[in-house]
């Protein structure tokens, strides 16, 4: 057991008592959100999923258990009371949605895993360089798939680029026995990746007899087993990359190819939620035509989806050839080192506190040291009255990232970092709406104000917990599914219209059909051919005065700026779109703001055709008449969890769409509405690519998560 868990925390009965049969004020998709992505089965009481007061429950009891359990330990003081009247101060935040943990906080806190296993599955993301991959060839590779099989978002730089010699493997005379464990699946790659360096010798034989059948549940975890073939095509593809290289020393391209190769296997492996970035050099030819489908259109389509490529961007750099390639595709973003070296927040001028930061995270709203790993927080500043009212969000919000900093990760590099810096990022969703809800100027207002708040708040904490104060607090991160269930605009970005619908799939046998149908939504069979039905939600934005089509691509670069300047002294994670006739200013946009940013991708908007696009804009008349056929969704009794393999703690991404069949205008009137149909699986993020389907797939990417992680984060 990696955390001694001596005493456990309850939440008073009496006060829970007056939340069990009641909802939350959910968004217009928050409850199915909520039931397919965060809802854990209750296996002593029918398979059925966790209603919202129990996951909530369940959080905050997590919490403060870790908290009572830090303090019991360290032999530090507690208070029964005082801890009570603040967990269900808490629950109240939480369930008014004031502020939410991350996706994986909703499905990991509390869970005997954590005790367990330690808390690298409660971390949204993580970064490892590979620039020492001479000292240890494997580790970079077996680091992002051990933390990528816990659902944590991985990004990588490719700085071990022609450090080491491709050897062609020597032939043990053994078998080698896969264990039916994340453990056995990495050591396995590990044997494989070593055996290219020298380093011991590869096996004569393989056996995968030991690893659970597809569809066997994985009970510490959660999910669903996919039996040992994702990992055997790994082991294939990983001689893919570096059979043909022996003899020649390791490239980017290699590099990037072994990162997601492994990705891939962890997507196909029954984990819920993962992404990869890879972090080149801007003047890396090799690496910057990864993507072109020209070039490498069958290693495209077989592992390079995997990963969103970013640039580790230099001030007083040419930005024209990058920039023009970023502006017809959205690929490379963009990530200054030294800017997260050197700055927290740009109002409070040049530090060098965090001069360690090797990387960002797949999302890029982290600074990150090679090997550290980070939690965020997400707070909406737009269900708020007043900046006392988000004062006292802010506590609790900040509390609960702290907490997750106190249980140590099973993987003791990632600890003397961790435990060292106790990073954290407090985060904000809804901040569009907040701009038109309180004013531009007093949101900034609440940022700064915000900002030193939680500053004296970590020394208090920080000192009470007897721990360092964390080197860095704020970001904004792309949310996603979180964003969802109070149904706000997802972190710095646009909506998309006044009146839209969103929609999302579900596979064919998902519980979750039966009772959308009854509810009188309208539902599809899915134009791709992939057993998924289409779920069609109508929307009507709060606080709207522009969607994403109204709005320069200028503008959106100040506001990321301001944010960065105000609030985060992480990073601000957005994908800025723009029209086609804005291509052209990527260059001079990267050139005007490299010493105000941090982080920042691209996204070109088209007037794309293709069918069940996951946005679709309607007209108010379409929205009433929707609205007005469908009621209550009703779970109740229902085992909502489902068996898709999907990835991103942005909350969660899959895996590119086929090409669909036919390219035709969606259709979208009133009369198509049915209560017929059957259901749909993970929405999200796919990846890049050319053409209609792969602008389908940036624009799914961007609905769901609205960043730039990809697998997926």
């Amino acid at each position: 057991m990696l955390f001694d868990v001596r005493e456990q925390f309850k939440l008073s009965e009496r006060f829970l008592e007056q939340y069990k049969t009641k909802q939350p004020n959910w968004g217009p998709l928050g409850y199915i959100t909520f039931k397919r992505t965060y809802a854990r089965a209750l296996p002593d009481q029918g398979g059925r999923t966790e209603e919202y007061w129990e996951t909530v429950q369940r959080v905050v009891e997590g919490c403060y258990t870790i908290q009572l359990n830090h303090c019991r330990n360290l032999k530090l003081p507690w208070n029964p009371q005082k801890a009570q009247r603040s967990a269900q101060e808490m629950f109240r935040l939480m369930w008014d949605f004031k502020f939410l943990p991350p996706g994986r906080g909703l499905w990991m806190m509390g869970t005997d895993y954590l005790w367990q296993r330690g808390s690298a599955a409660l971390n949204n993301c993580a970064f490892v360089s590979t620039e020492e991959i001479d000292v240890n060839f494997a580790e970079p590779f077996c680091f992002l798939m051990d933390l990528s099989m816990l659902g944590v978002g991985v990004a990588f730089d490719t700085k071990g680029a022609g450090k080491v010699l491709v050897q062609e493997p020597k032939r043990g005379g053994y078998t080698h026995v896969v264990e039916d464990s994340k453990e056995g699946w990495v050591d396995l790659a590990r044997c494989l990746l070593d055996s290219y360096v020298g380093v011991g010798k590869r096996p004569a034989h393989i056996d995968y007899s030991q690893i659970r059948p597809v569809g066997a549940p994985i009970k510490t975890f959660g999910g669903i087993a996919p039996g040992p073939e994702p990992l055997k095509e790994c082991v294939e593809n990983i001689d893919k990359v570096l059979a043909h290289r022996v003899g020649e020393r390791i490239s980017s391209g290699d590099i990037t190819d072994l990162m997601n190769v492994i990705g891939k296997c962890v997507v196909s492996g029954g984990v819920r939620r993962t992404a990869e970035l890879a972090l080149g050099h801007p003047e890396d030819e090799e690496y910057l035509k990864l993507k072109d489908p020209d070039l490498h259109g069958d290693k495209l389509m077989a592992w390079r989806w995997a990963s969103n490529n970013s640039i580790s961007a230099k001030i007083g750099m040419n930005y024209d050839a990058v920039g023009k390639q970023t502006a017809v595709n959205g690929e490379p973003g963009y990530f200054w080192l030294r800017n997260a070296q050197a700055h927290g927040r740009l109002k409070d001028g040049e530090n060098w506190i965090d001069s360690k930061v090797a990387g960002t995270n797949p999302c890029g709203e982290q600074s990150l040291e090679s090997y550290e790993i980070c939690n965020l927080v997400e707070t909406f500043p737009s269900i708020h009255e007043s900046f006392e009212e988000y004062k006292r969000t802010l506590k609790y919000a900040y509390l609960y990232a702290k907490t997750v900093t106190l249980i140590p990760t099973h993987n003791e590099r990632t600890n003397a970092i961790m435990l060292r810096n106790r990073r954290i990022g407090l985060s904000q969703s809804g901040i569009v709406e907040s701009f038109e809800k309180h004013g531009r100027r007093t949101h900034f207002d609440w940022c700064d104000a915000g900002y030193k708040y939680i500053t004296d708040l970590d020394r208090i904490y920080s000192q009470w917990l007897c721990v360092p104060e964390s080197i860095k607090k704020t970001s904004v991160k792309p949310s996603g599914t979180v964003s969802l269930l109070p149904g706000v605009t997802p972190g710095i970005h646009y909506p998309h219209a006044k009146f839209y619908y969103r929609t999302i799939r579900l596979d064919r046998t998902s519980p979750l059909v039966e009772p959308v149908r009854q509810a009188g939504f309208r539902i599809e069979e899915s134009v791709y051919g992939d057993n998924t039905l289409v779920v069609y939600f109508p929307v009507k934005q709060k606080h709207f005065d522009r969607g994403k089509n109204d709005v320069s691509i200028w503008e959106q670069v100040e506001n990321v700026a301001q944010m960065q300047y105000y609030w985060a002294d992480n990073q601000v994670s957005a994908t800025v779109t723009f029209r086609p006739e804005e291509a052209r200013d990527v260059p001079r946009i990267l050139e005007l703001y490299e010493t105000r940013l941090k982080s920042i991708s691209f996204l070109p908007l088209t007037d794309h055709q293709y069918m069940q696009a996951p946005y679709q804009e309607i007209t108010e008349e379409m929205y009433v008449q929707a609205a007005a056929r469908v009621g209550e969704l009703d779970f109740t009794g229902v085992n909502t969890e489902e068996a898709a393999d999907l990835y991103c703690d942005g909350d969660k991404c899959e895996a590119p769409l086929p090409e669909p069949p036919i390219e035709e205008p969606v259709p979208a009137e009133p009369e198509l509405f049915s209560r017929e149909g059957q259901p749909v699986h993970g929405e999200d993020e796919p990846q890049n690519g050319s053409g209609a389907a792969a602008q389908a797939q940036k624009e799914e990417q961007h609905a769901e998560e609205e960043e730039r992680a990809g697998l997926s984060s």
